[in-house]
C-alpha cells in the first residue's frame, strides 16, 4: 500500500458575499477532488489546538502525526533545519521577512517609521535571488558574531541569535494595512526584555533607512512593484527535536515542497526531502513536477508515504484576492491531485487531501476552525453523493480530533 497527503495550504475559508455565499472551495471547479470526494470519506478535523496559533507550522506538524504541544519549538527553527543551519542549544532561530512599508497617504517624506503603514508582508513575492542581494546590502550595518542572517526563499529568511531569548513578535501577515508602531518588537510587549526588544525594533529602522531607496527597489517602483524595503523578525524559537518520521510510523516517507518550513519538518523527521525545479511557493508554482517527484518516489525509489504541500492558496488568501484563490484551487485539483491519481493506478494505495489550517479571504490571514478533509482508498471505493468543501465535510458527521491522530486513519490505524 502506497500513501500520499496532497495538503493544499490555507485552502479552507469562509462562505464570501461575492462568491454568492460559497467558499472558494465550494465556487472553484474541481471535478477530481469532487469524484474522490463520491468514492472515498469526507469529514472534518481540528488541525490546530485552541490554545496554540493557527500557523502552519504547528498544522502541518499535526498532520504528519506529530502533537504540537510536545513537539513545537517555534517556527523559524524548522525553516533553520531546511536552510541547513546547525543551531547550538543556546540559539534562538527568527523568521525574517522582507515585507512593504509604505507611507500614508499625504505624510511628509520626514513620517516617524513608527507611523508607516505594513502593506505587504511578501514584497510581492520578491524572487530568491533579488532578496539575496538586498540582504547583502545590510549585512554590514546589521551582521555581527551575535546576529547571522542566512537567505531562504523568496521573502523568507532567517536570522540566528547567539545566546538569545524568546522575544513576543508579531506576524506580519496577521497586520497588513495597520500602522506598525503597535507592532513593533519593543512596542510594551516584551518589557521584561525591553533592551532586547529595543536592539530588534533598531535593525528594522536601519533596514529601512539602507533598503528603502536601494537601486533595486527603485527599479521596482518602476515597475509598479511593490518594494522590499524593511525586515521584519517574529517566529523565535530553540533547536527542535522531532523523532524520526518512520520510527513513529513504520513508513519510509518524502516531503514535497518548496516552503522552507515545511522542508526543515521534512529534515527534522529525517524524510527525503525533494527539490523541484520551478517550485517557488506561488501560484505558478511547478504542480506537474511536484506530481512526478511524489511518483517516482513512490513507484521508482521504494517509498511508502509522499507529503505533497502546495503554499498558493495560502498565500492568495493573504493577499485578499478571491479570484486567484479560487484558480490556485482548481491548479491542485488538475495540476497535481490528477496526475498523482492517475499515476497510481494500478497500485493499491489511500489518499488524503486536505488543508493545514484556513486563510479566510475575509480577514487575510490563518483562523483555527477546523478544515475539510478527503481519505480515498483505491480498495474500498465507495459511492457516495458528497462534494469537497467545508460545508458538506460538516453535514457527513465525521469529525478527527485532535488533528495529529489524523495520520493514523491516513495508515487505517486505530487511536
Amino acid at each position: 500500500m502506497k500513501y500520499v497527503v496532497i495538503l493544499g495550504d490555507g485552502m479552507a475559508d469562509r462562505p464570501l458575499e461575492e462568491l454568492g455565499g460559497q467558499t472558494p472551495l465550494e465556487y472553484a471547479k474541481t471535478p477530481m477532488m469532487d469524484a474522490l470526494a463520491e468514492m472515498g470519506e469526507i469529514g472534518m478535523v481540528k488541525t490546530v489546538p485552541d490554545d496554540m496559533k493557527p500557523g502552519s507550522d504547528v498544522a502541518n506538524l499535526a498532520v504528519l502525526g506529530y502533537d504540537p504541544s510536545a513537539y513545537y519549538s517555534g517556527r523559524s527553527p524548522l525553516e533553520a533545519l531546511s536552510i541547513g543551519i546547525a543551531m547550538k542549544e543556546t540559539d534562538v532561530a527568527m523568521r525574517v521577512n522582507l515585507v512593504t512599508l509604505i507611507k500614508p497617504e499625504g505624510a511628509s517624506d520626514d513620517i516617524p517609521f513608527e507611523e508607516l503603514i505594513i502593506s505587504d508582508h511578501s514584497s510581492g513575492e520578491i524572487s530568491t535571488e533579488d532578496a539575496a542581494i538586498l540582504l547583502d546590502a545590510l549585512r554590514p550595518a546589521i551582521e555581527n558574531d551575535e546576529f547571522k542572517f542566512y537567505v531562504g526563499t523568496s521573502y523568507r529568511h532567517c536570522c540566528i541569535w547567539d545566546q538569545g531569548k524568546i522575544l513576543d513578535l508579531t506576524q506580519p501577515h496577521d497586520h497588513l494595512g495597520e500602522v506598525i508602531g503597535s507592532l513593533l518588537p519593543d512596542c510594551g510587549r516584551n518589557e521584561d526584555v525591553s533592551a532586547d526588544a529595543q536592539r530588534f525594533t533598531e535593525m528594522m529602522k536601519k533596514s529601512y533607512e539602507i533598503l528603502d531607496h536601494h537601486s533595486l527597489n527603485e527599479e521596482r517602483r518602476k515597475q509598479g512593484k511593490n518594494v522590499a524595503n524593511c525586515l521584519w523578525f517574529w517566529g523565535a524559537g530553540k533547536k527542535p527535536m522531532l523523532s524520526p518520521f518512520i520510527e513513529k510510523t513504520g513508513k519510509k516517507g518524502v516531503m514535497i515542497s518548496a516552503v522552507d518550513l515545511l522542508k526543515g519538518i521534512g529534515c527534522g523527521a529525517e524524510m527525503k526531502v525533494c527539490e523541484v525545479e520551478g517550485a517557488n511557493a506561488q501560484l505558478e508554482t511547478n504542480y506537474e513536477g511536484k506530481a512526478q517527484a511524489a511518483l517516482d518516489a513512490l513507484l521508482k525509489e521504494g517509498y511508502d508515504f509522499a507529503y505533497i504541500h502546495v503554499e498558493a492558496p495560502d498565500e492568495m488568501g493573504h493577499q485578499g484576492s478571491i479570484e486567484r484563490k479560487v484558480k490556485s484551487i482548481e491548479y491542485l485539483d488538475q495540476r497535481l491531485i490528477r496526475p498523482v491519481y492517475e499515476g497510481l493506478q494500478g497500485e493499491d494505495f489511500r489518499m488524503l487531501i486536505m488543508p493545514d489550517h484556513r486563510t479566510p479571504i475575509c480577514i487575510r490571514t490563518h483562523s483555527g476552525e477546523p478544515v475539510p478533509y478527503i481519505l480515498f482508498d483505491s480498495t474500498a471505493k465507495q459511492n457516495n453523493t458528497w462534494h469537497y468543501n467545508e460545508r458538506e465535510g460538516e453535514l457527513s458527521g465525521n469529525y478527527i480530533t485532535p488533528g495529529y491522530t489524523m495520520i493514523s486513519h491516513l495508515f487505517g490505524k486505530q487511536e
